[in-house]
């Protein structure tokens, strides 16, 4: 079944798409391994061309390397969900410009709070994302050598690079964007903060896996499109801190949760982040993605 990313209140929603249940036709059977994932997204851009094609999903032709040193075993690859509309990876556009951070000198970071200068640097609790990317097709083996790149909102439920209708104005901003590309063990950290909301989705984080780094500056060379989902408790708790309810999270978010998120609503299974820490002092969240490799 599709089901399409509804952007905010007041936007016109764009035609992306998730495809979820396509992946038992896939092939991708065995027992779950550890999976856990985050995402934001929403507005009223044109997100037809920054939906991913789950028909092209399946196969990688990456100069990535497998580390066979994984234990050997079963997973089910990650579930294939929209990018929404703010991307920032040369698949739409704002205001008739093609935006691509993924071309940008500086991208390629672990610490995605400000802008790749250095500037604008966004509040919020403390989040350390770690990312182990293994392949579902070669016995669940770590992947050297691949380009994650991850991006979210920021506590007032905006994404950098866009300047639309109820999403503020950002263009020419790279905030909460960023790319690392894996060690061997097939790993990458992230330093961010923990995503705001907006109507109607529940807290997630956006990913997208390229073979290489070379190849994050077309979005057509990208082998996997998801988006990682939080525990509701953990984001109820940070959403009642001063700092997100007063800039209105709890409000925005509402009633929605991962089981009638949109997006979530069919499962969270292969897309939830395993989470440690606090509202105090900050969480550390780790994953494993499977991508058909």
């Amino acid at each position: 079944m599709e089901k399409a990313e509804t952007h905010r209140a007041g936007e016109a929603a764009g035609p992306d798409r998730t495809r979820r249940a396509t992946l038992g036709a896939l092939g991708v059977l065995g027992a779950l391994g550890p999976a856990a994932l985050l995402g934001c997204g929403g507005g009223e851009e044109d997100a037809a061309s920054a939906s991913s094609a789950a028909s092209g999903s399946d196969t990688s032709t990456g100069s990535g390397t497998t580390t066979t040193t994984t234990t050997s075993g079963t997973c089910t690859t990650i579930a294939e969900e929209t990018a929404g509309p703010y991307p920032a990876d040369g698949s739409n556009t704002n205001s008739g410009s093609t935006v691509n951070v993924l071309t940008s000198t500086g991208i390629v970071r672990s610490d995605i709070r400000a802008n790749i200068d250095g500037t604008n640097t966004r509040s919020g609790l403390p989040l350390t994302l770690t990312i182990s990317l293994v392949g579902s097709r070669n016995g669940c083996a770590a992947l050297a050598g691949y380009a994650i790149y991850i991006w979210h909102c920021d506590i007032n439920g905006e994404y950098s690079a866009y300047s639309v209708s109820n999403n503020g104005s950002h263009s020419g901003e790279s905030y909460l964007r960023g790319v690392q590309v894996t060690d061997n063990a097939g790993q990458v950290s992230f330093t961010t903060i923990y995503p705001g909301c907006y109507v109607p989705r529940a807290p997630h984080i956006h990913v997208e896996v390229y073979p290489n780094a070379s190849a994050i500056t077309s979005s057509a060379n990208k082998v996997a499109t998801s988006q990682f989902a939080f525990p509701d408790a953990v984001s109820t708790a940070v959403y009642a801190t001063s700092a997100y309810a007063s800039a209105g999270n709890a409000t925005r978010r509402g009633s929605v949760t991962n089981a009638n998120d949109q997006v979530f609503s069919d499962g969270t299974s292969t897309e939830m982040l395993t989470l440690s820490g606090d509202a105090t002092s900050g969480y550390a969240a780790t994953i494993t993605v499977p991508v058909a490799v």
